[in-house]
């Protein structure tokens, strides 16, 4: 009997073999604009499954290292990355992955079109993506906000298309006491002449190998708080070359993103520039914030994408009890929850590139300004949780290979893991959709466009879906009417069910208004996918989440029943 050896997974385009994002994209672009992009996607998708995805292998088998001193003792603070990881930065800038968005060729459609790039870019970049969101975040931030001399020195490197101009940026905002509570910042910034020198820490900073950052600090006599911050630009090496006023104390072990540079920083007189308004820091960063999270949640969305077509193919190569896993039934519905999941996420994610396309050109309505608001810290919020669950899911699917290292599947998992923590944890997003909420009146926008696309459910199979999602919707705004007026611990509480409920409604009427769409087009199979993903979206969350009605005495006694008190 010859010996027995189960083929891996294999990865072919991955434009050619994501019909959800094709379809999604025919129902929001115009023609003409999808037939001139769609070549350059399906560039990109061969890319991504070949040149691509093995340099993201090299570049993770040869994590960063800190070479703090040269041969004679000087202080030298190198960062090396490999060849690998230098090339997939390269190939960012060639394909356009931030320039497409500032380039503004298709208008408002320009974020729709450079965040279909950065879905297909991002599951092979070996998190190459991550410099990519704060470089975008910071030329938007450059764009609004900095005087004209510093916009024209740094604007042209971060939108480049020429990898030997093309910058990544920094954003160093995370110290050892304040974490996602910039408030505690203790950096503090001196004037020099017309410019300044900060001095402090900088405790997680990812892309450290970039030649420029953004980042928060005090002026000197500023009041404590957030209030008191002012957001700064600065290059990390001078015309020499040599780091000025930064010092590299280690890089971080990390249980993913090894490719990733990410390092604890001492600042000692690093030169800077302002940006923006004295003790307006938070407010300008927010810009910032918005754009990385936005990245966070199509990360995420391409990762839940990469989960699939991964688990799909090894369905049609790997046997188990006589037969293909994709001939047996309870396999194919584990795949098939884990494609509703990929549809919902992808679905909320471009609806908030489109809306943010139309926020930036302008042409946005207050509601839709109010939607956006509400809808980022959400989308990055259930998206990374969705991440996390459909890779964990997608190992599964593959038994103990999913868990050996050398298939290359697990780093699916600790990648996706990141994506529910950076640029806020799901609590912290939870609480900034209240703030949304309540601050700026978003709700109702957010009501009022659901209702819009359920009503693409005028008959058929659909109106159940429709009806389902109503409840959900309507069980988070009941709780928010009852609550909001009070505020306090029970607000709190239902934070985080309310922004993914919501989050979820929300994605389930977009699936609900895609499926009503290719009904329209009377593409049968088409047609009957999209109402199948739909129906099974809104089947699997039927009720309420739990956490509206939480009580919070009975969650400290959950949590720390028979618990010393703090101090005794």
């Amino acid at each position: 009997m010859a010996e027995f050896f189960q083929d891996g997974p294999r990865l072919s385009n991955t434009w050619d073999g994501d019909r959800a994002l094709r379809r999604c994209l025919a129902r929001l672009l115009p023609a003409d604009v999808l037939a001139e992009v769609g070549p350059g996607l399906r560039s990109l998708g061969a890319r991504a499954a070949g040149e691509m995805a093995e340099l993201a292998a090299a570049a993770e088998a040869s994590p960063p290292r800190h070479v703090p001193f040269d041969a004679w003792g000087r202080r030298v603070d190198r960062i090396e990355t490999s060849p690998a990881w230098e090339r997939l930065h390269a190939i960012a800038a060639e394909e356009g992955i931030v320039a497409t968005a500032y380039e503004r060729r298709h208008g408002p459609l320009s974020r729709l079109h450079q965040f279909a790039r950065l879905y297909l870019y991002h599951p092979s970049s070996a998190i190459a993506s991550c410099p990519l969101a704060m470089t975008d975040g910071a030329a938007r931030v450059l764009e609004l906000f900095a005087d004209e001399e510093l916009a024209a020195r740094a604007l042209p490197h971060l939108l480049s298309r020429d990898p030997a101009t093309f910058w990544t940026s920094g954003q160093w905002m995370t110290e050892r006491a304040g974490g996602s509570d910039v408030g505690d910042t203790a950096t503090v910034a001196r004037r020099d002449g017309a410019r300044f020198r900060l001095h402090g820490s900088k405790w997680f900073t990812s892309a450290t190998s970039a030649p420029m950052a953004l980042t928060l600090a005090r002026l000197e006599g500023a009041p404590a708080g957030s209030r008191g911050l002012t957001l700064f630009y600065l290059e990390l090496r001078d015309e020499r070359g040599e780091l000025q006023g930064v010092r590299v104390l280690r890089l971080k072990d990390k249980l993913g993103t090894r490719a990733l540079p990410t390092a604890e920083l001492e600042l000692d007189g690093v030169p800077a520039r302002q940006v923006g308004e004295a003790g307006r820091g938070v407010a300008t960063v927010a810009t910032l914030l918005n754009v990385t999270r936005l990245y966070n949640a199509c990360c995420a969305t391409g990762t839940l994408a990469r989960a699939l077509q991964l688990a799909r193919d090894y369905a049609r190569r790997r046997r188990a009890f006589g037969r293909p896993l994709a001939a047996h039934a309870l396999h194919v519905e584990t795949l098939a929850g884990l494609a509703a999941e990929h549809a919902a996420a992808l679905q909320l994610t471009f609806r908030c590139a489109e809306l943010c396309g139309r926020e930036e050109t302008g042409e946005a309505t207050a509601a839709e300004r109010a939607l956006l608001r509400l809808l980022t810290p959400i989308a990055k919020a259930l998206t990374g949780r969705q991440a996390v669950a459909g890779a964990a899911e997608a190992l599964e699917a593959f038994g103990g290979a999913g868990y050996v290292e050398d298939t290359g599947l697990p780093v699916l998992l600790r990648d996706a893991q990141v994506l529910a923590i950076w640029e806020g944890t799901t609590n912290v997003l939870a609480l900034d959709a209240l703030r949304a909420a309540a601050r700026e009146e978003a709700l109702p926008p957010l009501v009022a466009d659901l209702e819009r696309l359920l009503a693409a459910a005028r008959g058929g199979p659909l109106v159940e879906a429709a009806h389902r999602l109503r409840q959900l919707a309507g069980a988070c705004q009941a709780w928010w009417r009852r609550t909001a007026p009070e505020g306090g611990e029970a607000l709190e509480m239902g934070a985080r069910a309310f922004a993914l409920g919501l989050g979820r409604a929300y994605a389930g009427a977009l699936l609900v208004a895609q499926a009503a769409w290719e009904v329209e087009q009377g593409d049968g199979e088409e047609a009957s996918s999209a109402v199948a993903v739909a129906r099974r979206f809104a089947e699997a969350h039927l009720s309420a989440p739990p956490g509206l009605s939480a009580d919070a005495d009975a969650a400290r006694r959950l949590v720390f029943a028979g618990e010393p008190e703090e101090g005794a």
